[in-house]
């Protein structure tokens, strides 16, 4: 077990498996208990507010499946399936469940199931992370974290950092597949970094320079999302 606690939730709607889940948590060194659910739409509100490490999630619930849920975590815990069903099992593990735990399990079962817990490596900060450019004859190391946003120009694109501005030679696919998630897409010839955006407006996007940017319609929807959850 990790040194830091191992926090779960229980999302369960019958009441002996809040029980038993709990004393078995209670009595595995490194768990922590932060709170219990009754269903889907409980568990929804409670990780939107205090997200979890462990998740012991149940399929057959009022309002929503388990796995249902499941699919609609766009960032999931780890999590462990404890159901009566074995049926599901399959579709279960197809989510990359860390376990499947048939009721009723032992708690030498559960301590198999949670051990198999892994902490979540830690994403490189955007600064240790670089795009390679052509600068002088030679090629450049631009850190993520530097570029504000990118400028498609017909054959080329402008790499505006908070230093200078390069040309590249690439198309805004291929801009936007090495930029990664840090980074969206505003309009047909915009890429811009998450981190400078100040403020989005209905047509525009405000950097923290001052800088405005246009935001192309059929964009508008997934740059919305992306803002939300970034």
């Amino acid at each position: 077990m990790p040194s830091a606690p191992i926090r779960c939730l229980i999302v369960d709607d019958e009441p002996l498996a809040h029980q038993v889940l709990t004393q078995f948590i209670s009595q595995t060194p490194g768990l922590v208990l932060a709170g219990t659910c009754r269903n889907a739409m409980e568990a929804h509100e409670h990780l939107t507010s205090q997200p979890v490490d462990l998740l012991f999630l149940d399929i057959e619930m009022p309002l929503m499946n388990g796995l249902a849920f499941l699919r609609t975590l766009k960032h999931p815990p780890q999590t462990i399936i404890t159901t009566a069903y074995r049926e599901y099992a399959y579709e279960g593990y197809e989510l990359d469940v860390l376990d499947y735990l048939l009721k009723p399990f032992s708690y030498e079962r559960f301590v198999k199931a949670t051990g198999r817990y892994q902490p979540p490596t830690p994403a490189a900060p955007a600064e240790e992370r670089h795009l390679l450019l052509k600068d002088q004859g030679g090629l450049l190391r631009v850190p993520l974290g530097s570029i504000r946003y990118v400028e498609g120009c017909k054959d080329y694109v402008k790499v505006v950092t908070t230093a200078k501005t390069y040309l590249h030679h690439a198309t805004m696919k291929e801009m936007a597949d090495q930029l990664g998630p840090d980074f969206g897409r505003t309009h047909r010839s915009f890429i811009v970094a998450a981190a400078h955006i100040q403020r989005l407006l209905p047509e525009q996007v405000l950097l923290a320079d001052g800088t405005a940017l246009p935001i192309g319609n059929s964009y508008k929807p997934e740059l919305l999302a992306w803002f939300k959850n970034g």
